[in-house]
């Protein structure tokens, strides 16, 4: 049974920093294409960054230059680095797993901005 289990949200103010991890038991994390997605009240989920197999990354538009997704496949962890945090950056982020075959999403952690 795969689990994808992430940690790190919070409360930060704006301008500060915050560093999400989510761990992937029960499978091979290097076949996965990895992805950090967040939804904030009242809105669609929307994809953050991801980061496919080989390394290469995407960016959604509104946190392009300010987060940074990365992978440890020895961990089999994938992170996200964001920093000049926004209030607009409050939302639940998921992290999500997905193969040729199909995909898997955590439960999500709570990121707050706020002073």
């Amino acid at each position: 049974q795969v689990q994808l289990v992430e940690s790190g949200g919070g409360l930060v103010q704006p301008g500060g920093s915050l560093r999400l991890s989510c761990v992937v038991s029960g499978s091979r994390f290097s076949i996965y294409t990895m992805g950090w997605y967040r939804q904030a009240p009242g809105t669609q989920r929307e994809l953050v960054a991801v980061i496919f197999r080989g390394g290469s990354t995407n960016y959604g538009d509104s946190v392009q230059g300010r987060f940074t997704i990365s992978r440890d496949n020895d961990k089999n962890t994938v992170y996200l680095q964001m920093n000049t945090v926004k209030p607009e950056d409050t939302a639940v982020y998921y992290c999500n797993a997905a193969s040729t075959i199909r995909e898997y999403w955590g439960q999500g952690t709570q990121v707050t901005v706020s002073s």
